[in-house]
């Protein structure tokens, strides 16, 4: 026999069962004598585990939280050495491959030593830093973080 050459009735009654001992499921209706499962009612949870601890009791606990604040693109002083008498904002530190998108804050961090006189407009810098940019000759401004420009079109004005 070919399993296309079966035939299968698709619309096959449910099992009625405890209708009495002479319908072959009755009494127990086929599920054993006592025990958890042959109870009505309430039936146990997805994560049971036969009575012993639950699932969520015996996974390790998370400690602490983890932030959702995206953290400042660090910038150190040291790499700053290529934009000898520029301005450094987060564009034109963009555009030199320091980091990564110019719409997230920056930060400035000591590492080496500033060589060339830098204008700093970024969202930050750390003490140290701002003194090694005075102390070459440039300056620090803080500013704010740049938007992202909207890509919706603009609409004429009549």
């Amino acid at each position: 026999m070919k399993f296309n050459e079966l035939q299968v009735d698709g619309n096959k009654d449910r099992k009625r069962v405890g209708r009495g001992i002479s319908a072959g499921q009755g009494k127990t209706a086929g599920r054993g004598t006592k025990g958890q499962n042959s109870r009505t009612g309430h039936k146990h949870y997805a994560t049971f585990m036969g009575g012993q601890g639950p699932l969520m009791q015996r996974v390790p606990k998370l400690h602490g939280f983890k932030s959702l604040r995206v953290p400042a693109q660090v910038v150190y002083t040291d790499m700053l050495s290529s934009l000898d008498g520029k301005t450094a904002d987060n564009m034109t530190l963009f555009d030199a491959n320091l980091i990564a998108t110019p719409y997230h804050s920056v930060k400035i961090i000591l590492r080496g030593e500033v060589n060339g006189k830098v204008t700093v407009k970024v969202q930050g810098a750390s003490k140290g830093a701002q003194e090694a940019i005075k102390k070459a000759g440039g300056s620090f401004e803080k500013v704010e973080t740049p938007h992202l420009p909207s890509s919706k079109p603009k609409e004429k004005k009549e």
